[in-house]
């Protein structure tokens, strides 16, 4: 096991590393980077700006020197500096994270309660009125863009109840947990069900296809033959057996959304990272975008390597040498 582990982080540490090199290439010595220094400043930036970011990037020396000091200000975790906003870029992050982060908790218990419990249903049931239903609602929602069904839920869930007199969800906004959980709660609930109800239908799919694969495997058989109850087959035996893809997806899912659900948060207004992400790109904030690059990519590195380890756990049949 810490073998396995061992030899993952290692090859996450890689990964990492080429993303810090692809980022460095882009963005201080590929095309269209000839003045470095102005292009993180800013077109408005006064050449006392630039000469400073010049100076403080080592711009003028060799592009190895360049890139072990842009190595060791990441180990050290500094992102950079925005100089639009006058600030580290671990700040502008830091801001957007909590944001993002309560989207995630919130809206991945959602999506995978609904879409393993009507998968497994589907599975267990092939072919019946649910089984049909449930995969007509995952196509649905899987062809619905997430903007469309955010506009949907703002529609009928804010703007109709509130112009009949029932506030029951705000229309746009964040309140922190730590201010108040009621309201962090309550304007969470409609970007938590755009998120889940999209999510949800691709693990629908994906765990009726791996229930059904798995419930014809010999062991399963073996497990009926001797009598076991069939909630035990299905929850003891099949499911942990079918939860290996699930798991795959959920981690490529939830690291990718660490970057920022940017679609969701600019349909409610949410300056999560992906908020953050848009208006940096629409304002050249190329400090900002590159620390947002690196945050995001760790993230799923990160999920990627706690998905390879929980696996031994989930499934009995895979052992981690």
């Amino acid at each position: 096991m810490l073998t396995f582990l061992a030899r993952r982080l290692a090859l996450g540490i890689l990964v990492m590393w080429l993303v810090t090199v692809i980022v460095f290439i882009i963005f201080y010595i590929g095309p269209g980077s000839a003045d470095v220094a102005r292009a993180l400043a800013g077109r408005d930036a006064p050449p006392s700006t630039v000469a400073l970011i010049a100076r403080r990037l080592l711009l003028d020396r060799p592009w190895y020197v360049q890139y072990g000091h842009f190595i060791w200000e990441l180990l050290h975790g500094n992102l950079g500096f925005d100089y639009y906003h006058d600030e580290p870029v671990t700040t502008i992050v830091a801001q957007g994270i909590p944001i993002t982060l309560s989207l995630i908790v919130g809206a991945a218990p959602i999506w995978l309660l609904i879409g393993v419990l009507t998968g497994m249903y589907s599975a267990r049931h092939p072919r019946s009125f649910l089984d049909r239903s449930f995969t007509t609602f995952a196509l649905a929602f899987y062809s619905t863009p997430t903007f469309v069904l955010g506009v949907l839920l703002i529609l009928l869930l804010y703007y109709q109840l509130t112009i009949h007199g029932i506030a029951l969800f705000p229309g746009s906004g964040f309140t922190p947990l730590t201010q108040n959980p009621f309201e962090w709660f309550r304007g969470l609930v409609l970007p938590w069900l755009t998120l889940a109800l999209v999510a949800a239908a691709t693990y629908t799919r994906l765990t009726r296809s791996s229930m059904l694969d798995v419930l014809g495997e010999d062991y399963v058989r073996t497990a009926r033959a001797k009598g076991l109850s069939e909630r035990r087959v299905v929850w003891r035996h099949a499911l942990r057996a079918a939860l290996t893809p699930i798991l795959t997806q959920f981690g490529i899912d939830v690291g990718t959304l660490v970057g920022g659900t940017v679609i969701t948060e600019q349909v409610f207004g949410l300056p999560g990272l992906g908020w953050t992400a848009v208006h940096s790109i629409e304002q050249q904030d190329l400090p900002v975008i590159i620390g947002i690059v690196i945050v995001a990519s760790a993230a799923v590195v990160v999920a990627n390597i706690v998905v390879d380890a929980l696996y031994a756990f989930v499934d009995p049949r895979v052992r981690l040498h």
